[in-house]
Parts: structure tokens; C-alpha cells; sequence
């Protein structure tokens, strides 16, 4: 027969995990993941802080074993290649101001304007650089001091996503970790605060990890957020958890992970070569029937005196070093083409298309970065839609309007290089054929068509004031009155 204290612990054994157990076995296996360390190691990429770093000069020592030595040269030259990479595809798909279209009243296009303007649009610019270093980045919705509503930026090694379908597009809850620095008489620690949203709340908890590894809760369950209605301050939360996840493609690989060995590798050849010139002196200085003394004595009086002594019919003579570059070279070129090939990047050093190149040449050029933009703009346009979400919810409890209704679409602008004499050309060529609102769209030195038609009705409009003031015809006359007797009296 089972005690009382078999069957608790029975009941314990098979009963669900709390919330706060999922938060700690959540947290502890996302700390030890590949997919974390893959998150720290683009950033650190990007700030160039590569594996060239940890380079050290060796020899074979005593039985065979290297040892570090430290009179030779030890070059640790880093190329910014993902920095690069990164900040090409985020101006490329980012860095213009993006366009808003809704079939809603110009009210709700007006407020969403408030929402998505310049500043969302600097934040959406370093949410994409989050996202290509780290394969997803992370934006939180919450309600500033001053009750607005505003979008905040996570890093991604912080979030635990807890999703509902396989196909990660629906969030069951989100887990937030980070650490704090605090003072506690004059010695200073630190704590791990770890967060669990869901759609009933937010539950908050504290870690020493020198004390304890558990987790010890900070209060009850609060709220997403509080609102004054009626005079009453009231608790409430959103639908689902208030974060959104921006994927730099539908697998959350970041980029590091897909050029990291290359990078390094290119890193590590330029470095050793630079070892190579500075350690190799130009010619290999032979003594024969050196008269006595160190070698040590013999290169330092070759430094000072420029002489050194020999015996008999000793000498002094140098042998030729050649350095062979040639397989260096190409093997750097290769090197530095898959970067870019793989990256999905372009290689602006090229010389493949001349200094003038076509469009379809430029548009061969930047296939493979269209290619991965492409991807990011499928990508960003599916979290948009459901930061969207929380704006319609948020104007609803505000104005009582609900705008769910309306499509709204989110329109990135790219920065697309061009032959700037062919467009013109063409657009010249299409007077009469497309409207010259399309004309002025195409245009590359038109950057807003409705600013641009003003000054184009406004110049024609002076110019008509203008002709009607000159004198009749041009010739010096009056212009010809309605009455036709005055007309007769002037001729």
C-alpha cells in the first residue's frame, strides 16, 4: 500500500510544469544552445571582433610540442566583411523612408503615420541589422510613462520564444531574461530578472545564480498594462504576448553562420602573409670561416659596422629569397568572391561591368543581394502585419473606431542603384505613352511625385500669369479688347 508521501510524490512527478519551472529549463537550455552562441557571435562579428583576434605564433618546441613564441611577427588583420554585408542589405532595403497605403479614411492613414513614422522607421532599420546578425530580432509593445503607445527593441539573446505551430508564426508565450547590476553595501553583485509573458500576464522572477539556481518569484501575476476608465485604474492585458518576431529568412539562420569560416579563413592567410613579409628578409646573409664569436655578435656587427671578421679564406655572401604570391593571390580572390557570393552581398570593388554599367548590368549585380532582400521583405512584411495588430487594438480602446477592417500595406522603398543617363532617357522616350505621374515616379531626381507635380502646376501657372501680362503678340501692342469698336478704333 503507498504512504501519503508516494502518492505527493507521484502527483508531483506526473502533474504539468508550472510557469516558472518552463522559465528555468527554458532559459537554461537556450544559455547553452548553438542558436544563442551563433546570436553572440554575429553581433561580435559585426563589431569586428573576430577569431583573427585569438591568433598566436607558435614553434615545434622540445619533443615536439608547440609553444607560443613572442619575437616574431603576429599581424591580426581583420576585414569587416559582415559589417559590410549587414549594412549593405539593411540600406539597401531600410534606409528610405517606407510607404504606408490603406483603403481606410485618410484619419486612420493619418494615425498610423504617427505610429510608423520617422522614428519607427530608425528603429525598423536596427531591428533589420538585429535580425541579419542574429537570425530573428525582437520588438515589444508596451505603453510609455506618458500612456503612449511605443515599440522597443530586445536583443534577441534575451528572448525564449515559446511558439504555438512548428512554423514559428504564433507565439503561446515569450521569456525574457537579463541581468542587473545592483549595490549591496558596497559590494557590488548581480541578478538575473527573468520575465514570462503570455495572455494572462507577466510573471517576474529573480536568480543568484551564487546563491541558488531556482528561481524566486517577485510578486504575483501583473498585467501588460493599466488604463483609466471611468475614473477607475484597471488591469488589463493584450490577446497574446506583446512582442513581435522579425526573421531574417523563415530558418532564423543569421548570416555569420553561413560565411564565418570564410571570413576567418581570409583573415588568417592576410595575416600570415603580413607575418611572412615582416619576419622574411630579402636575402639569407652566408659566413664562411666566420673568426670566432656568437652569430648574435655577427648580425649585430653587420647592423652597426657593416663589416664583419673571417678567417682564411673566408667570405661573406647573401642567397636570394623569391616569394611566390601567385597562389596567395588567387586563393585571396576566391576567398573574397565566396564571401560575397554566399553573403549575398555586392562586391563593390569589381571591375566586372566597367565605370558606366547598363541597367541590366547593374541589375546583374545586385541578383543575389535582390535576391536575400527578397527574403527579408517576405519576412518583415508578416511581422508588420501583426505589429499592426496591437496599433488597431490600441486605436479601438483609444477612439472607440475599430480600423481592423482596412488592408494596409507596408511598402519598402529600396535603395536600387541605377544608370541615372539610361532612366532619363527612357523616361524621356515615354512622354506621351505613360501618364507624367508615372514619368515623374520613374524619374531618379523626383523623390516625392505629389511635391514634385505642385511645383510643376505652379510653374505653369506663373508662366501663364506671365504671358498674359506681356504686351499683345510681342509686338509692342495692346492686347485686343472685347468691344469690336475698339477694335476698329485701334487698327
Amino acid at each position: 500500500m503507498s504512504t501519503t508521501q508516494d502518492i505527493i510524490r507521484m502527483l508531483e512527478e506526473n502533474s504539468p510544469m508550472t510557469n516558472k519551472e518552463i522559465a528555468l529549463q527554458e532559459v537554461t537550455d537556450f544559455k547553452g544552445s548553438m542558436k544563442r552562441q551563433l546570436m553572440i557571435l554575429g553581433q561580435m562579428y559585426y563589431e569586428n571582433k573576430t577569431k583573427i583576434l585569438e591568433k598566436k605564433r607558435t614553434v615545434v618546441g622540445e619533443g615536439g610540442v608547440r609553444q607560443e613564441v613572442h619575437n616574431l611577427a603576429n599581424n591580426k588583420l581583420i576585414h569587416g566583411f559582415v559589417r559590410k554585408l549587414v549594412d549593405q542589405k539593411t540600406g539597401y532595403l531600410l534606409s528610405k523612408p517606407f510607404s504606408i497605403q490603406t483603403d481606410g479614411p485618410d484619419e486612420y492613414k493619418k494615425r498610423l503615420s504617427e505610429y510608423f513614422g520617422k522614428d519607427f522607421q530608425r528603429t525598423l532599420k536596427n531591428v533589420g541589422k538585429n535580425a541579419i546578425n542574429k537570425g530573428i530580432a525582437w520588438l515589444q509593445v508596451y505603453y510609455t510613462e506618458t500612456e503612449e503607445l511605443a515599440f522597443k527593441s530586445i536583443p534577441s539573446e534575451e528572448i525564449v520564444p515559446l511558439w504555438k505551430d512548428s512554423a514559428h508564426t504564433e507565439l503561446d508565450a515569450v521569456i525574457r531574461f537579463y541581468d542587473v547590476i545592483y549595490y549591496e553595501a558596497k559590494t557590488k553583485k548581480t541578478i538575473t530578472i527573468v520575465e514570462f509573458w503570455d495572455s494572462k500576464g507577466v510573471m517576474r522572477f529573480s536568480q543568484d545564480r551564487l546563491v541558488s539556481k531556482d528561481l524566486n518569484p517577485l510578486g504575483e501575476v501583473e498585467s501588460h498594462f493599466t488604463a483609466i476608465v471611468n475614473g477607475k485604474e484597471m488591469l488589463l492585458n493584450w490577446e497574446r504576448p506583446p512582442f513581435v518576431a522579425f526573421k531574417y529568412n523563415d530558418e532564423e539562420q543569421p548570416l555569420i553562420e553561413m560565411i564565418k569560416t570564410l571570413v576567418d579563413d581570409y583573415d588568417l592567410r592576410m595575416s600570415e602573409n603580413a607575418d611572412n613579409i615582416e619576419d622574411m628578409p630579402s636575402s639569407i646573409i652566408v659566413l664562411k670561416n666566420y673568426g670566432g664569436g656568437k652569430l648574435e655578435d655577427a648580425r649585430r656587427n653587420l647592423a652597426q659596422l657593416r663589416m664583419v671578421r673571417v678567417d682564411g679564406d673566408g667570405g661573406i655572401d647573401t642567397l636570394g629569397i623569391d616569394i611566390d604570391t601567385t597562389a596567395l593571390s588567387n586563393h585571396i580572390a576566391e576567398l573574397r568572391k565566396s564571401i560575397y557570393e554566399f553573403g549575398r552581398g555586392v562586391d563593390t570593388q569589381t571591375d566586372k561591368f566597367g565605370n558606366n554599367p547598363s541597367g541590366i548590368a547593374l541589375r546583374s549585380l545586385y541578383q543575389d543581394l535582390d535576391l536575400d532582400a527578397n527574403t527579408i521583405e517576405a519576412e518583415f512584411q508578416a511581422s508588420l502585419e501583426q505589429l499592426l495588430w496591437f496599433v488597431d487594438q490600441h486605436l479601438y480602446n483609444t477612439t472607440k473606431v475599430d480600423y481592423s477592417s482596412y488592408d494596409v500595406d507596408f511598402i519598402l522603398n529600396r535603395d536600387v542603384m541605377i544608370n541615372e543617363t539610361e532612366a532619363i532617357e527612357n523616361v524621356k522616350n515615354s512622354v506621351g505613352i505613360l501618364s507624367d505621374e508615372t514619368n515623374l515616379a520613374n524619374h531618379p531626381w523626383v523623390t516625392d511625385v505629389k511635391t514634385e507635380e505642385e511645383r510643376k502646376k505652379t510653374e505653369a501657372d506663373e508662366a501663364m500669369k506671365t504671358a498674359e501680362d506681356q504686351p499683345y503678340g510681342g509686338t509692342g501692342g495692346n492686347p485686343p479688347e472685347k468691344d469690336p469698336t475698339k477694335q476698329d478704333e485701334q487698327s
